[in-house]
């Protein structure tokens, strides 16, 4: 199995239920929501890359005046649609390396790590470029290399047992695969950015 296989099966409704989340994970996803809105503009427009089922631009849906949001995941983005409280958020199926958008967006966002979980993460970067123009209007978050224990006792909640840890990767048993980031290493990737802690496991990286 690789990631796209465990993210088909239903990984993120597991991992969303706070039920399986260690405390560390659940203060890490409140920190993020909390931090992510200070960093949107008010009524600007937002394009959420890896978006799931919706929920970081439900939470805005009264701060925004567009949002788009692009899963993959057919899955995902059909519960995104049932769950969307207005018409100012859309949501569709797509690869986050080629975005079928041609817009311009103030923000484009790419949040709780799901960077981190990407193959090719340098289109991605490329693409958030393209969306979103301006110089610091691309936001990633990511996990730090703290975060491994509770991410070890969140994966294993899930059912996926580990295989393996590095200095970059936590690997389970049945092929998910999460990375963690230094600040060193996300400059060495995204180039100039600004970074901002979330808690102690986690950054939010401004490029």
């Amino acid at each position: 199995m690789n990631n796209d296989d465990v993210y088909a099966e239903g990984l993120l409704n597991s991992a969303l239920d706070p039920r399986t989340q260690p405390p560390a994970i659940r203060d890490f996803l409140s920190a993020e929501a909390e931090l992510v809105r200070t960093l949107v503009p008010l009524g600007g427009r937002v394009v959420d890359i890896g978006c799931g089922t919706g929920r970081h631009l439900i939470a805005m849906k009264d701060d925004v005046s567009q949002g788009v949001g692009v899963d993959y995941e057919k899955a995902y983005i059909a519960e995104a649609i049932r769950q969307r409280p207005n018409r100012r958020l859309q949501f569709l199926v797509g690869d986050a390396t080629a975005v079928p958008l041609d817009a311009d967006f103030d923000r484009a966002v790419c949040l709780t790590n799901t960077w981190g979980t990407m193959a090719d993460k340098m289109a991605v970067v490329d693409e958030m470029k393209r969306l979103a123009p301006a110089e610091g209007a691309r936001i990633l978050s990511v996990y730090a290399p703290p975060s491994i224990p509770a991410r070890k006792e969140w994966y294993r909640n899930l059912g996926h047992d580990i295989d393996s840890v590095t200095e970059e990767r936590v690997v389970t048993k049945g092929g998910f695969i999460t990375e963690h980031f230094t600040e060193e290493r996300l400059r060495g990737l995204i180039g100039p950015c600004k970074i901002q802690p979330i808690g102690k496991i986690a950054f939010v990286a401004q490029y």
